[in-house]
């Protein structure tokens, strides 16, 4: 019995966490995984911008190097810190005690994160901070209301502000942006005070995490992927031959 509780939670997850974020607009993306361009930017914004509070226990420089073809001498150069070596997992200095009392708890390892949240979740939340004056580090975020954590791309996007209500900013859709205000159209968030990127820009920076995100989360995927299709086409060239026998076999006994 307790064989079936436990595969009825597992099927039933899914369903309660898409319930946890259905009542926000999450914006559509499609990440591309052999687009290797992206994923060297996506590591280089994830090295830069997040390896300052959140480790990536499960993944490794020199992997990560390998499947996104970066030379291994640029990775020493430009994304290794504080002598650390290109076969070490991508961890950090922090101490989780400290980190718990600046942020409250610990900032989160973010190697499965795209496994638990999916890419849409990550790349609007990281889209939606607005300026809060009454939270400790000055911003809130649509998606994950009272967030302990700062915007550490506030430099990039710039400074936004949220002008509707709960319920306004939880289902308004982002809309396209004005080539004349360089904002979105149909938005509750405004820029307030510009960053060193344009919104196309910034956006293709999130895209850019976001994918190497997803990658990092399944590693091996698109390997998967291409071993499936290869056992696939063995089953169908051995089910032809295993018919044939088949036919073969039965035409004797009858």
């Amino acid at each position: 019995m307790k064989k079936y509780l436990i595969a009825l939670m597992m099927v039933l997850l899914p369903v309660s966490v898409q319930a946890a974020t259905g009542s926000v607009h999450l914006d559509a993306i499609e990440v591309d995984l052999e687009n290797n361009a992206s994923l060297q930017r996506g590591m280089g914004t994830f090295v830069d911008r997040c390896m300052g509070c959140h480790s990536a226990d499960y993944q490794r420089f020199e992997r990560a190097a390998n499947d996104l073809d970066i030379p291994n001498e640029l990775v020493e150069e430009y994304l290794l810190m504080g002598g650390q070596k290109i076969g070490e997992q991508m961890k950090i200095a922090m101490d989780k005690g400290d980190a718990a009392n600046w942020f409250g708890n610990p900032p989160p390892d973010l190697s499965l994160e795209a496994r638990l949240r999916g890419p849409e979740w990550i790349y609007t939340y990281l889209r939606s901070f607005y300026k809060d004056e009454s939270r400790p580090w000055g911003v809130n975020n649509v998606v994950f209301k009272d967030v302990g954590m700062p915007n550490v791309l506030e430099d990039l996007q710039g400074l936004q502000v949220n002008h509707c209500t709960a319920q306004e900013s939880a289902h308004g859709a982002s809309g396209e942006i004005d080539p004349l205000t360089n904002t979105r159209m149909s938005s509750c968030l405004t820029v307030e005070k510009a960053g060193s990127q344009s919104v196309e820009e910034f956006d293709r920076t999130v895209y850019d995490l976001t994918n190497f995100l997803v990658y990092m989360g399944e590693p091996y995927r698109l390997e998967s992927e291409r071993l499936g299709t290869k056992v696939l086409i063995f089953l169908f060239i051995f089910f032809l031959f295993a018919f044939a026998l088949k036919k073969e076999y039965w035409k004797d006994v009858h």
